[in-house]
């Protein structure tokens, strides 16, 4: 803490997860794709929730078709964005060994834990527990793909 800097000076938690991706650069990404996929909303809601938000890098990392068929398939990114997000607000310190967690579009994701280390699916939590006034976000390193349903 600074001297003479007044001790409620510190940042308050942003209201929402929307919010908290806003002001995250390198969450930039994810929060355009939320806007164009029309899911603030619902992540501006009360919630809790939690969200695994891959970062610009995870994004740029996705093969160009994949990139191509969200930027073209509203529903397809709706379902790829809703996959990263989980009812509830799930600190890194809760996640046990291997904990199944369901996320809001119904499919099944595992969050795991070994020493200090945290993944989701295939993704790395590379920064957890971003605290908003609705929830939690962990920014992760991958994009987490549902299964295609035949």
């Amino acid at each position: 803490m600074l001297l003479g800097a007044p001790a409620h000076a510190q940042t308050a938690a942003p209201a929402t997860v929307v919010a908290l991706t806003a002001r995250t650069p390198e969450l930039s990404t994810f929060h355009k794709l939320v806007q164009q996929a029309g899911l603030n909303a619902s992540l501006e809601g009360s919630g809790p929730v939690t969200v695994f938000a891959p970062t610009n890098d995870a994004f740029k990392a996705v093969p160009a078709a994949a990139m191509d068929k969200l930027s073209k398939d509203p529903e397809w990114l709706k379902s790829v964005l809703s996959y990263h997000v989980v009812p509830g607000a799930l600190k890194a310190g809760n996640i046990n060994a291997n904990s199944a967690l369901t996320t809001v579009n119904g499919a099944q994701i595992t969050a795991s834990k070994a020493g200090d280390f945290v993944t989701v699916d295939e993704g790395l939590v590379t920064q957890a527990d971003l605290v908003a006034g609705n929830g939690v976000v962990h920014v992760i390193d991958r994009v987490l793909m549902p299964a295609v349903k035949k």
